[in-house]
Formats: C-alpha cells, structure tokens, sequence
C-alpha cells in the first residue's frame, strides 16, 4: 500500500457544472464516485469569484465525504468564516489574488508570520490540520513550522515545467526542502500540476511525502479513461 495519500481536486469538474449553470455534473456525486475508485481525500478551492468551486457546495460535501476532506484558499474574511461554519479536516492556506487564474506561488512565510500564525492557531482549534502552500525553499518550510503549520504543501509547477527537459534539476530543490521538513520535524504534502508523467518521479525522489492533491491532470486523463480507471493509475505511481 502506498504510504502517500492521493486527494483528488474537483475544482475543474465544478467548473464544467458551473459552464451550463444547472448541477450536472453532479459535483457530490463526483466526490462519492472518486471515493468509491480509490481516492483518500477530497480536496476543493473556493475563490473569490466562485469561478468552480461555490461556497455553498461546501456545506453539502462536508457531510458526506467519507475520506479526508481537504479545503484549499486564501484565508480572506468570507473564507475564515465558511470554515467557522464548517471546519474541514485540513485546511490548505493558499495566497491567491482575486483574479489569479490559477495558484502560481507560494506563501511568504516570514513577511506574513503573525497573520498566518493567528489564522493557523483559530484553524486548529476548529481541529483542522493546517498546510501552508509554499515554494520549495527551506527558509519558507522552517518558518511554516515556527507561526505553527502541521504540514507545508509544495508549490510543484515549477518541477513539472522543467520535468521533461531535466528531471534531476527539476527535483533538485524539493528533495532539498524535503530534508529541511524533515530537520524541522513539519509534514509534507505536495501540488500543481503533477500527472501520470512525472508524479512517480517525484515520489520516489521524496520518500517522506504524506498527500497529493491532483486536479486538473486528473480530470484531464479522466475526460479519456474515466476516473474508475484514472484514480488507480494515480495511486500506483505513488507507490
């Protein structure tokens, strides 16, 4: 069994619902199917602009996901206050702007310490793990550990833009943050842009690696194979 846990992000399946505005998909339904063909958490990203993921989907997927229910974003006030009224079992604080078309960094775990911290300690007392979204640099890891996280999720675009041209450079610098989670005792997941291409790669390469969060690939492969199908070949790159 893998000792990496695969969350399977829905945004974009939400994304093809919100398109023709009626619930088709049916996004919980999508939720309960991933479940049942093997994925170990559900992750979603509420924005802003509830471009995907609504709001109020939240409130009905909280109550039925069996597996690990993971929610993504920036801890805005509408944010904090959708997570008061239905805590998560972790909560993966992302710094977004508005109009971001997609995550493209990570936190600054230093210049934002105290505001972190403060959302970080109210998280866990709704007894929600906390992951910080953060590039792979050590300096960022040490601090998510000191204003408090439980885990850091790794910001891999980079990793898979450069996979093809140079798969050892690419990992270079997460096999070093890596070591730095694991010197500072913080736990690791990872996310953006992994697929069936270059996900083995990179876990074989960061063996202390607990969860993958996978969207877009996914619901990609799954338009081909459908998610019965793609779900396992996820997980069996993580083995």
């Amino acid at each position: 069994m893998s000792t990496c846990r695969l969350s399977v992000n829905l945004n974009k399946v939400a994304l093809i619902r919100n398109a023709r505005g009626a619930n088709f998909p049916n996004l919980l339904q999508v939720a309960l199917d991933c479940e049942k063909f093997g994925a170990e958490g559900i992750t979603v990203h509420p924005r802003p602009d509830q471009r995907h993921i609504r709001y109020d989907d939240i409130p009905e997927l909280r109550g039925k996901i069996a597996t690990e229910f993971n929610i993504e974003g920036n801890p805005t006030p509408e944010f904090m206050d959708l997570l008061r009224k239905y805590p998560s079992d972790q909560v993966t604080l992302v710094p977004d702007a508005a109009q971001a078309l997609t995550s493209d960094s990570g936190w600054d775990t230093l210049a934002f310490a105290s505001f972190l911290q403060e959302v970080t300690e109210e998280l866990k007392s709704l007894g929600a793990r906390v992951s910080i979204f953060v590039d792979p640099d050590p300096k960022m890891i040490e601090g998510a550990k000191k204003l408090g996280a439980d885990r850091v999720e790794l910001y891999t675009g980079p990793y898979a833009h450069e996979y093809k041209a140079d798969r050892a450079a690419a990992i270079a610098p997460y096999i070093k943050a890596a070591e730095a989670a694991a010197a500072v005792g913080i736990e690791l997941n990872a996310g953006h842009d992994l697929n069936l291409v270059n996900l083995a790669y990179f876990k074989q390469n960061i063996p202390n690696l607990l969860e993958v969060s996978i969207g877009h690939a996914l619901t990609v492969d799954a338009l081909y194979m459908g998610f019965q199908n793609v779900i396992p070949l996820y997980k069996n790159c993580l083995r």
